[in-house]
């Protein structure tokens, strides 16, 4: 997820007009609603992040709502943040030589500021934060900058690979309910987690805390390394600037559909119906398909945002992805308000149908807050923050203020 490009819009400003690539935050701003879709559910409940499901709410609109989410979003909006975070490394470097700025280094500061932000995210926010795997993964792919492109996508493809095995192995070869715990034992931890919600400060952070080793076991063994693929992926797209030149009519972008959709909606299908997260066969299933359905989503929106009827979607989704990292962890804040007992208290009370239908309202709001807060500033406020991180110094926030 490049959740932090917004911070270098300043210097990429004095770029021809061509160079600033609004496809490219038009695409990360329509990922942030997937991301919502998927981390409300672990907000608003601690039955998700136990592999289970809240027994009070089974209707059909329930189940409907769960499997729609599982064939048409998970991991696939996660693959595209990924993507885009190493498409905009390449915006990055080139943005960096415009200011005469050593590279590397000033990477190192952007990585050590995400690896803060996301800490500070993880304990007092949503403990399903995504920065700190960004921030570890990022070294790695700061060290293969001056890798050739065919190394380069060797590399992702073996990275890839392992994990596509790695979920195999373990879904024919390892008994997965030797390590998990039981039906009766996930529900009673879903409800103490539910429970540790509802608490105030201490209670909420204790709660996060709780879920730093899950964490760190799915940065190590699956995030972690999915995400190094992308980002090798997208560092390549970014070189060749593919995104660049986009008409929205290449004969490509209709092949990528016709492929992209019945096969990824197909693993989805097969993915939701194996049993989900708590299975790895059904997860490498979703794991080998997901990318090919994201590849779908970003030719349909290519195509849309290029038309002279649909050409408003790249209007209406850029300014959110101009500051993704603000809207990121405004997300989280949201999370937070409503759902934990500091704010509202609703933790294990709202329905999947309910937490879908308050991601895509919340998604709307932040459509309309990001385009107003991009009149009035160069940067959102997480975005200025990293930029001082990275660079050490800021120029005027005004909308109007030269680069």
């Amino acid at each position: 997820m490049d959740v932090s490009a917004g911070a270098d819009r300043a210097t990429t400003s004095r770029a021809p007009a061509e160079q600033r690539l609004h496809d490219v935050d038009a695409l990360r701003g329509f990922a942030l609603l997937g991301i919502f879709v998927v981390n409300i559910t672990f907000m608003a409940s601690g039955y998700p992040g136990n592999l289970t499901t809240d027994p009070a709410f089974s209707s059909v609109l329930d189940d409907a709502a769960r499997l729609l989410s599982a064939v048409f979003v998970d991991m696939k909006f996660y693959i595209l943040f990924s993507f885009l975070f190493g498409y905009s490394f390449t915006l990055q470097m080139k943005a960096a030589e415009r200011a005469g700025a050593a590279f590397g280094p000033r990477m190192l500061r952007r990585i050590a500021g995400l690896l803060i932000l996301g800490a500070l995210h993880t304990v007092l926010l949503y403990s399903g934060d995504i920065l700190m795997t960004y921030a570890v993964v990022g070294v790695v792919l700061l060290a293969m900058r001056r890798v050739r492109d065919r190394t380069v996508l060797r590399v992702a493809s073996l990275l890839y690979g392992i994990v596509l095995l790695s979920l195999l192995a373990s879904g024919f070869f390892v008994n997965s309910a030797a390590f998990l715990p039981t039906r009766a034992e996930a529900m009673a931890n879903a409800e103490k987690a539910t429970a540790a919600m509802l608490g105030g400060w201490g209670d909420v952070i204790g709660h996060h805390l709780s879920g730093l080793p899950l964490l760190v076991l799915q940065s190590a063994t699956f995030q972690g390394p999915t995400a190094l693929a992308m980002f090798l992926l997208g560092m390549v797209a970014g070189r060749r600037r593919l995104l660049a030149g986009v008409s929205g009519h290449e004969p490509a972008l209709r092949r990528i559909q016709w492929v992209g959709f019945p096969v990824g909606i197909a693993g989805g299908v097969l993915y939701a119906l194996g049993g989900g997260n708590g299975e790895p066969l059904a997860v490498s299933v979703s794991a080998a398909t997901a990318p090919l359905l994201t590849a779908a989503y970003v030719a349909t929106l290519l195509r849309m945002m290029h038309s002279p009827r649909w050409g408003f979607v790249r209007s209406a989704l850029a300014p959110a992805g101009r500051i993704a990292l603000t809207n990121y962890l405004g997300q989280s804040l949201l999370g937070l308000l409503i759902f934990t007992g500091i704010g509202l208290g609703l933790a294990g009370s709202v329905s999947p149908v309910g937490t879908t239908g308050l991601a895509v309202l919340s998604y709307a709001v932040q459509l309309a807050v990001s385009a107003w807060w991009l009149r009035q500033h160069r940067y959102g406020p997480a975005e200025w923050v990293l930029r001082r991180l990275t660079i050490g110094r800021t120029a005027g926030t005004g909308a109007n203020s030269s680069g």
